[in-house]
């Protein structure tokens, strides 16, 4: 789990690509510190195992679904990339839950400066818009933002000065594609719903006679 306070922003070095799969090599100190092999790190908020690790880089196995949900796949050497840890036990969630598996992704279409702020709007399909509500949260490439407004295409984000300045978000531009992460309560709220309305079959959970069903005795 992580909470979508990014800790540094690493350079992506290195893009190896398989038939279907890729091996990213990224620049990065902070998140270095105390990561083991095996250990979970969010790449643009997407959550990659380390499989190598040296003082000031790491790699890590993308998978063909991952290239294809996220812009991962997309990515060219010199890419800005944020990045945080695994949430540790004890650790303070200063922004909200995040599981680091993303919904989907979105297109900036318009960057608008307000004052101190500036405004991202970001399009994106129906299925990822239904959970984004007015004054909730959404993870932007790893960033836990706020909500500022929503539409039947769209919603908006306000980001204050200290976020663009330690995010990889200032380098974004009209028509880059984004990753998005949903709340994760409003997606299990739903599949609860929709179970007790009788639309999908409730789950009975890991039982004895499914066990036996299944071989296990």
């Amino acid at each position: 789990m992580f909470t979508g306070i990014v800790e540094e922003t690493g350079k992506l070095l290195s893009v190896e690509k398989g038939a279907a799969s890729a091996v990213l090599t990224i620049s990065a100190r902070r998140v270095l510190e105390g990561t083991k092999l095996g250990d979970s790190i969010a790449v643009n908020g997407v959550c990659l195992t380390v499989t190598k690790k040296s003082e000031d880089r790491f790699s890590a196995d993308v998978m063909a679904e991952t290239l294809r949900r996220s812009s991962l796949g997309s990515l060219s050497v010199g890419a800005s990339l944020n990045l945080e840890r695994a949430l540790a036990v004890g650790d303070r969630l200063g922004g909200h839950i995040v599981s680091g598996h993303i919904d989907g992704t979105g297109r900036i279409v318009s960057i608008r400066p307000e004052d101190t702020a500036v405004w991202y709007r970001i399009e994106t399909d129906q299925k990822i818009l239904r959970y984004i509500v007015e004054k909730g949260s959404v993870t932007v490439d790893g960033i836990s933002l706020t909500v500022a407004t929503v539409d039947a295409r769209s919603f908006q984000v306000s980001v204050i000065p200290h976020t663009r300045e330690v995010t990889a978000l200032s380098e974004r531009k009209v028509g880059d594609t984004v990753n998005l992460e949903n709340d994760i309560i409003g997606k299990y709220v739903e599949r609860l719903l929709r179970q007790e309305s009788g639309e999908e079959p409730e789950s009975k959970g890991l039982t004895m006679d499914f066990l036996a069903e299944h071989g296990f005795y």
